[in-house]
């Protein structure tokens, strides 16, 4: 089981944005921006695009809903998405507010926050998302 299927499971708290049946949307722990959120499929596979066509169709829809309740809440330019999916073996998407490209260097510093920063950025993303 990967970490992110024992968050989805509850067994690692998170910082929830969104969910429906099949995905979950949580603020990374190490943002590169205020709003980082992984949106991740509930279905354990660890390559995205060894998704079956209709999940990884899904999955972006709901990245799409993620994004614009991100923009909605922290107003930037566009959301940015990506996918890299090295660094833990369950497939997820990244989506970060942009302001300039510089937005979305995964190399630059991690942003430091609180728990009650990262709860109110997740509690701002969720009442977008439930709108």
């Amino acid at each position: 089981m990967t970490i992110f299927s024992k968050i989805i499971a509850g067994e690692i708290p998170s910082y929830k944005c969104a969910e429906n049946e099949a995905f979950y949307a949580f603020l990374d722990i190490n943002p590169v921006a205020v709003g980082h959120t992984l949106v991740v499929p509930k279905l354990e596979v660890d390559y995205i695009f060894d998704l079956p066509d209709d999940q990884l169709a899904a999955m972006t829809v709901f990245a799409k809903r993620v994004a614009a309740a991100i923009k909605q809440a922290y107003p930037c330019t566009k959301v940015g998405m990506a996918v890299l999916g090295l660094e833990v073996p369950h497939a997820h998407i990244h989506l970060i507010p942009l302001n300039s490209e510089g937005d979305m260097d995964f190399r630059k510093a991690k942003l430091q926050l609180s728990a009650d920063e990262m709860a109110e950025v997740a509690r701002r993303i969720n009442e977008a998302f439930e709108q």
